[in-house]
């Protein structure tokens, strides 16, 4: 991998990490305390194994894919995107997010 393509992807490591303490949750690099290549990019999100891509190029299906290979039933999948100038978006599959509206109470 390119370094600033490393380094980019760091730097959204650590923005997903903020955005997840900013939410009430302890947000932290994934690599900074298991650092094994399967380790989630980010860790504090209970029941979560989650991914970030910080790419102006996205293939939703390909991350979503490496989240599922890499998460080996340690927690629900999903994938933190963005690209320049724009919000943090979440992909995961369509199960797990109906799982998840069932699971949340009614208004």
């Amino acid at each position: 991998m390119a370094r600033m393509s490393r380094n980019k992807g760091k730097v959204g490591e650590r923005e997903v990490a903020a955005l997840l303490r900013e939410h009430g949750f302890e947000g932290a690099r994934g690599v900074q305390y298991q650092g094994g290549r399967d380790s989630a990019d980010v860790v504090g999100l209970p029941g979560f194994h989650i991914e970030v891509k910080r790419a102006e190029t996205f293939s939703a299906y390909k991350a979503l894919e490496q989240a599922v290979a890499d998460s080996a039933g340690t927690g629900t999948p999903v994938v933190f995107h963005r690209s320049n100038s724009r919000q943090w978006i979440v992909v995961l599959n369509a199960d797990s997010f109906l799982d998840l509206v069932k699971e949340k109470p009614s208004p």
